[in-house]
């Protein structure tokens, strides 16, 4: 049942209200002043609050500005002596809507029912937010991760690109993210490409675009991702695995920041930042003839190398926790725990998944075993393939 605060010196006013409110299904509360409201929305969550903005003592203008700082509920301000300064001044400073007396209650319904839809448009905003955040969150004190970051607070500012290097699953991802969310750009694009997935007569046309009816399947124009990416950043995830003839028109783009569709005539100009991304010996590529030199020397401006999590595997404690938490709240079971012996356990494995492994093992554990994981549950479950 949702729950609305009303504040008004006047009891007919709460009187009334709280009547109409009750009958609609809502929970009421009331406060004869903002002292008093102020303490019942440190104690109590509100879906709406309703304040009234002249009051002895403290006018409802100053209570809008503390309940603001409390949290996000949305406040509607009534009054009986308003005018349009009076409302504007109050939604500019955050109120949800302002409402003259005497009240009309459908308006108000409405209102009330509005406010708190967006209230709820907060909360869910606020919980994505939050995951998204956890999920690009680095996790780690080693060595290594610390030379990282480091790197990405140096580097991130600029527009110097990038080639991160490291196995598959280490992270290199989240590496590419940092850079974006920590540079000029980071309110522009983020757009990933797995070169390793687009079947090689397809790169062009997903980096750079096509023109309708520049080949069979093209029934319209599409924009690529160099295009998409302007004012941001595109990262190029396992470019090793990208054909030579996509290289060439990459190598191109990058020195003329131009592109051109795919059965086009005209060069587009593009703005972005390259980073770029590979689980292959790019030296030895070149050695072989699949990876253009030039190409190499224009993205690896910045070399970043991500360890295997055989190479840092003091942060697997972190990384356990870090994991078990995560997939405890989000399946809504109990916090699960390590002994010291099931995280020495997990230290002692060697992961040729690196991180991607590690989580899907933590997972397998969270299913399986009891409140708190054991070495022996690590040796039951961690190794199903040795059983």
């Amino acid at each position: 049942m949702a729950r609305i605060l009303v504040i008004d010196d006047e009891r007919s006013i709460r009187s009334t209200l709280k009547e109409i409110l009750e009958y609609e299904g809502y929970q009421m509360d009331e406060a004869p002043d903002g002292m008093t409201a102020l303490e019942l929305a440190a104690k109590e969550k509100y879906d709406v609050i309703l304040c009234d903005i002249k009051m002895p003592q403290m006018d409802g203008i100053e209570v809008l500005d503390k309940l603001l700082l409390m949290n996000d509920t949305p406040v509607v301000m009534i009054s009986g002596h308003g005018n349009i300064e009076t409302a504007v001044d109050a939604i500019k400073r955050g109120a949800y809507d302002y409402i003259s007396k005497p009240l009309d209650l459908n308006r108000l319904l409405i209102t009330i029912r509005n406010a708190m839809e967006k209230g709820i448009l907060i909360k869910e905003t606020r919980v994505l937010k939050r995951k998204v955040s956890k999920t690009y969150e680095m996790i780690g004190e080693s060595e290594p991760i610390q030379h990282i970051r480091t790197m990405i607070d140096r580097v991130a500012p600029t527009d110097a690109r990038v080639l991160i290097t490291g196995s598959n699953g280490t992270g290199k991802e989240l590496v590419a993210r940092w850079l974006h969310e920590f540079s000029n750009r980071a309110e522009g694009p983020f757009v990933e490409v797995n070169c390793a997935a687009i079947p090689g007569e397809l790169i062009e046309s997903v980096l750079f675009g096509h023109e309708k009816g520049s080949f069979t399947s093209a029934i319209k124009q599409r924009k690529g991702d160099f295009e998409q990416a302007t004012g941001g950043t595109i990262f190029l995830d396992e470019i090793g695995d990208m054909s030579l003839s996509a290289q060439a028109k990459v190598l191109r783009a990058l020195q003329e920041n131009k592109i051109m569709r795919v059965g086009g005539e005209k060069e587009i100009p593009v703005d972005v930042r390259v980073i770029a991304a590979t689980n292959k010996n790019l030296k030895e590529e070149i050695e072989n003839r699949n990876f253009r030199e030039d190409l190499y020397h224009r993205l690896s401006v910045i070399l970043i190398h991500v360890p295997s999590l055989n190479e840092r595997k003091d942060d697997i404690p972190l990384l356990a926790n870090y994991f078990i938490r995560d997939i405890c709240e989000n399946s809504g079971k109990p916090l699960m725990s390590f002994e010291d012996d099931a995280l020495k356990a997990l230290q002692e494995i060697t992961w040729t998944g690196n991180i991607r492994e590690l989580r899907n093992v933590v997972e397998r554990l969270a299913i399986l075993c009891e409140n708190t994981i054991t070495a022996k549950d690590v040796d039951l479950y961690a190794k199903p393939l040795k059983q």
